[in-house]
């Protein structure tokens, strides 16, 4: 069973990456992986809910606007950026969005 993540007290921000992935995904797996454990340790992160079939989404949320641009400048998540544009992606689109209101079934 997946689990999604918990609600938390609002407002917090959602960083929503949307994907498509290149033919050649040789290492992605082990560096998302990485990088879902690697997040999980910075300040400020809440949680990830992430589904991929043809078009992949990852929605990860945050305390503040702070706290996800020091993930977007980490240093290993920086390579894992490079790459992704380099080898592993065919496109993506960023999306960051407060979240003000909530609610759940459920959980």
């Amino acid at each position: 069973m997946t689990l999604l993540t918990r609600l938390c007290e609002v407002p917090y921000f959602a960083v929503i990456f949307s994907s498509i992935k290149a033919e050649d995904d040789t290492g992605y797996a082990s560096m998302a992986d990485r990088m879902m454990k690697l997040a999980a340790q910075q300040p400020g992160f809440i949680g990830v809910d992430s589904a991929r079939e043809e078009v992949g989404i990852t929605v990860s949320y945050w305390k503040d606007l702070a706290s996800i641009q020091q993930w977007k400048n980490q240093v290993e998540h920086r390579e894992a950026q490079r790459l992704g544009k380099k080898q592993w992606y065919e496109s993506y689109t960023i999306r960051i969005a407060k979240v003000e209101r909530q609610y759940d079934f459920g959980l």
